[in-house]
């Protein structure tokens, strides 16, 4: 099972091991990670699973789709790192990614 290193604001981290197939924001829903809203479900309809993914991992996930980059668009204080958490699916390549969740979601 990959795991995740999930970053409040306040720097509380939580580790978690998500089965494989699940997207990180499925793995956060699941373990009660606080700052990961999920209103749409993960369905890309929303911005409440934004999260700022770690400098190292970005090349190493797909790229965004249209979809995503729109809903992003109603993010809160995105960065260059942001994605939606519902759009990035676990595998071994993402064992022990981290992210990090914006001070509030949007």
């Amino acid at each position: 099972m990959p795991k995740v290193t999930y970053i409040e604001f306040n720097g509380t981290e939580h580790v978690v091991n998500v089965e494989k197939g699940l997207t990180i924001m499925e793995g956060a829903v699941q373990n009660n990670i606080p700052g990961i809203d999920a209103d749409c479900g993960g369905s890309c309809a929303c911005a409440t699973c934004h999260v700022y993914v770690d400098d190292d991992w970005l090349d190493k996930l797909p790229e965004q789709s249209d979809a995503e980059k729109d809903m992003l668009d109603f993010a809160f204080e995105t960065k260059g790192t942001s994605r939606l958490s519902c759009q990035i699916f676990l595998d071994e390549e993402l064992d022990g990614i981290a992210v990090s969740l914006p001070e509030k979601q949007g």
